[in-house]
């Protein structure tokens, strides 16, 4: 395990190896067979599992209820949407034939020529469309809205360059669709999935988010507004962890979607739709962790604690294995998960290492000297210190600690972000000071044709307007046209 860990590129050696290194290491996830693809190995989807859980019950504490749709779209309901179609029709997978047949000259199948389909079928890149044709079936009045439905599913958008977790063929995400009587109720329901993903993101993942609103060039195709959460990453980029789309009346008019209002009258129907995917580990990934391995916030970890039993024979592991059980269970108590370990193939100093790196919160260590002290030795994982403390007690003691983990690694994440945000206010600086990295607050004059030039001269994109903070106006560091505010630039994944 030693020698695993000392194969674990430095940070800042390699910040993308090291990325890669560790996703694979962790057992979080490897390459499929199929280009692109990936395989969520089980201690990787456990994570998600934890942050679908707790997104599943925000979700359904503000009124929402989980629903399927379709995985495969009619092309024809693609192109109902100009902007949409668009937006997405470079990354779409297409079925055109629904049957294979034995080529009898090589012993394989080949595809059945006479079996192709009348109208292609595109694998879900999103779902709007197929959502939108089937909520013209349930709105007839305003009586039958909102309608606040999510669903659990996974999509592919067919990426030529891939990496695990941040951009892969096929990932698994979650898509809320929802349908208003008015434009207001629709605005609040963006703005409100927005708040729920920056409190889960926040309290949960321990990462602080800014929240804000994308650039007409980096808005969701088909959307009036894309209201966005945006992280920043251990070496200064820039992710986005979540989105919120308002949508207006542009699907219901696409699939024509109507209700009588209460003033009897006929009118389309207002839609949003927001997401989160597994892109979310990786962000966790590249927050928190370290060049030891993992570090994972205690709300999120797959199990907190770990116990480790040291012994020399049969008769020390019954005596530790006997107080272990007394530990768990006043553990297990308080609501801590918490995982045993005495497989005997491994020995202590290897399960040390392997839980490091996978990123466990707290290991407790115990002896037959342990047990006649009375003693077990502490150790955290946010900050690598150990410390040995009384039995008595122990199970209080890791709540405060679980609890204080937590915080800590989220200080240290939002002060990191606050040393790497930094004004800008001439074009010639922000050129230099987007080689540093980070959070770039400048001043932009609102055209799409001086955001793509900044783009084209430094491949930083306007990661969001921000909601919050300076709203003083000033003059666009490019073109000195006049500025409503600083809005954000960074290199992103």
């Amino acid at each position: 395990m030693a020698k695993e860990l000392k194969e674990l590129t430095p940070r800042a050696e390699n910040y993308s190896q090291w990325y890669n290194d560790l996703v694979i290491k962790a057992d979080l996830a490897e390459n499929s067979a199929v280009r692109g693809c990936m395989v969520i190995k089980p201690y990787g989807y456990s994570i998600w599992e934890k942050m679908h859980d707790e997104l599943d019950r925000m979700f359904k504490e503000t009124g929402h209820s989980n629903a399927y749709f379709p995985l495969f779209i009619p092309k024809s309901f693609l192109s109902r949407e100009a902007e949409h179609v668009e937006g997405f029709a470079k990354e779409c997978a297409v079925v055109t034939h629904y049957r294979l047949k034995a080529d009898h000259a090589t012993g394989g199948v080949v595809v059945d020529p006479a079996a192709k389909l009348e109208e292609e079928l595109i694998v879900r890149p999103t779902s709007e469309t197929i959502i939108w044709n089937t909520y013209k079936n349930w709105i007839q009045s305003y009586r039958d809205l909102p309608i606040l439905c999510n669903q659990w599913a996974n999509v592919v958008r067919w990426e030529m360059r891939t990496r695990l977790f941040l951009r892969t063929a096929e990932f698994l995400w979650q898509e809320g669709h929802t349908a208003h009587a008015t434009r207001e109720e629709a605005v609040a329901e963006t703005e409100r999935m927005l708040n729920v993903y920056a409190d889960f993101v926040e309290n949960f993942m321990a990462i602080p988010v800014i929240k804000g609103i994308k650039s007409p060039n980096e808005r969701f195709a088909g959307a009036v507004e894309t209201y966005c959460i945006e992280a920043m990453m251990q070496d200064g980029k820039a992710l986005q962890a979540g989105t919120s789309h308002f949508l207006g009346q542009n699907f219901a008019k696409a699939f024509d979607v109507t209700f009588i209002n209460r003033e009897n009258k006929p009118e389309y129907v207002w839609a949003t739709s927001w997401g989160v995917s597994t892109r979310l580990i990786g962000a966790l990934i590249m927050t928190h962790s370290d060049d030891n391995g993992l570090v994972l916030p205690p709300k999120l970890a797959p199990f907190q604690v770990v116990i480790v039993p040291i012994y020399k024979n049969a008769e020390q592991l019954a005596q530790v294995s006997e107080k272990a059980d007394a530990i768990m269970a006043a553990l297990r108590a308080r609501g801590i998960s918490v995982k045993y370990d005495d497989n005997d193939t491994k020995k202590p100093g290897w399960k040390f290492a392997e839980y490091e790196l996978k990123g466990v919160p707290v290991r407790l260590a115990m002896g037959a000297r342990d047990l006649e002290q009375g003693t077990v030795e502490v150790f955290r994982r946010d900050t690598l210190e150990k410390e040995t403390l009384p039995l008595d007690g122990i199970d209080a003691h890791v709540a405060t600690l679980l609890d204080d983990i937590q915080k800590n690694i989220f200080k240290k994440a939002a002060d990191y972000r606050a040393a790497n945000t930094r004004p800008v206010d001439s074009y010639e600086e922000f050129k230099v000071e987007i080689e540093k990295g980070g959070f770039l607050l400048a001043h932009w004059d609102g055209t799409p044709e001086t955001e793509e030039r900044i783009k084209a001269e430094t491949k930083a994109t306007i990661r969001c307007i921000p909601l919050e903070g300076d709203k003083t106006p000033g003059t666009c560091m490019v073109t000195g046209r006049p500025s409503k505010q600083r809005v954000i630039f960074a290199r992103s994944y």
